[in-house]
């Protein structure tokens, strides 16, 4: 299952990146998006990002060249042809997924396989709409893309041996390292790392402590890189709210019960860094 161009559905933020790691990796990539604005903004991020490493010495000018000229910018995803692989990163709201996934299947060659940046979704129910359940996969990146090494491959129940293969060895293409996870409600990073933010959260609901001391706490006394608040502020409290809530329906468990401050949080539109103000204000 050789794959030599990729249709990438979304030119946010991973998706740009899903697409540079791509391209850079020598493969012909369509990027997708609904909005010229955001094909635009996609296009000034790659650049940008390729351009930091050109200045670093990571990658020449004629890299950088090379790269921008794999790629084809359409707002429709039938303009695509010849694709092997495409890859679904919009956002995370399982009806949007599901008819992105029909459209695909519809017109997508009979050998293409479809797979999904979901953080939290189930791949098999993504891949109930289709007619080839056998050919739908996770990639689950990480963010930044072009920085983080994992990806989860999250195999749905019908996903065949050789799909999962493919996509590992793809993986491995792009420099990033594959873990093979299997189709649950937040699969492994989500389902650990979520609740953690939850419950940093919940210790600032409660008053134990405040923002800079719960992110002092982890960063200084766990070693982690920044604090699960400014975490969840990166993140996206919305996006946070939206796997916990996930989570919670997936497993029915009270553990997974957001925290009513987050709530409170997304419900007045402190969404974190990209709003302005989440649990730190942002200039």
């Amino acid at each position: 299952m050789a794959i030599k161009n990729i249709l990438v559905i979304g030119a946010g933020q991973m998706g740009a990146g899903i697409a540079e790691v791509c391209a850079t990796a020598g493969y012909t990539v369509f990027l997708c998006d609904t909005s010229e604005q955001a094909l635009e903004a996609g296009l000034a991020r790659i650049t940008k990002n390729l351009e930091k490493n050109v200045a670093k010495e990571r990658i020449s000018e004629a890299d950088k060249t090379a790269t921008l000229a794999r790629f084809t910018f359409i707002t429709q995803m039938s303009e695509a042809t010849d694709i092997d692989l495409a890859i679904e990163a919009a956002t995370e709201n399982m009806a949007v997924k599901q008819a992105i996934f029909k459209q695909l299947d519809a017109f997508l060659p009979e050998h293409a396989i479809l797979a999904s940046n979901t953080s939290s979704l189930p791949i098999t129910e993504l891949a109930a709409v289709t007619k080839r359940p056998q050919q739908v996969i996770g990639m689950h990146f990480m963010n930044p893309v072009p920085v983080m090494k994992l990806v989860e491959i999250i195999r749905g129940l019908a996903t065949k041996d050789e799909v999962y293969t493919a996509i590992e060895e793809m993986t491995h293409a792009l420099k990033k390292t594959p873990v093979e996870v299997n189709d649950f409600p937040g699969f492994v990073s989500n389902r650990i790392l979520m609740p953690m933010i939850n419950e940093a959260i919940y210790t600032l609901y409660e008053g134990v402590a405040s923002v800079e001391a719960i992110d002092d706490v982890m960063k200084l006394g766990m070693n982690h890189p920044m604090g699960p608040l400014t975490l969840a502020d990166f993140i996206g409290l919305d996006t946070c709210l939206y796997i916990m809530e996930t989570l919670y329906e997936g497993f029915g468990d009270s553990k997974y019960r957001p925290c009513p401050l987050l709530r409170k949080y997304v419900a007045a539109g402190w969404y974190g860094k990209k709003s302005g103000r989440g649990f730190y204000v942002y200039e």
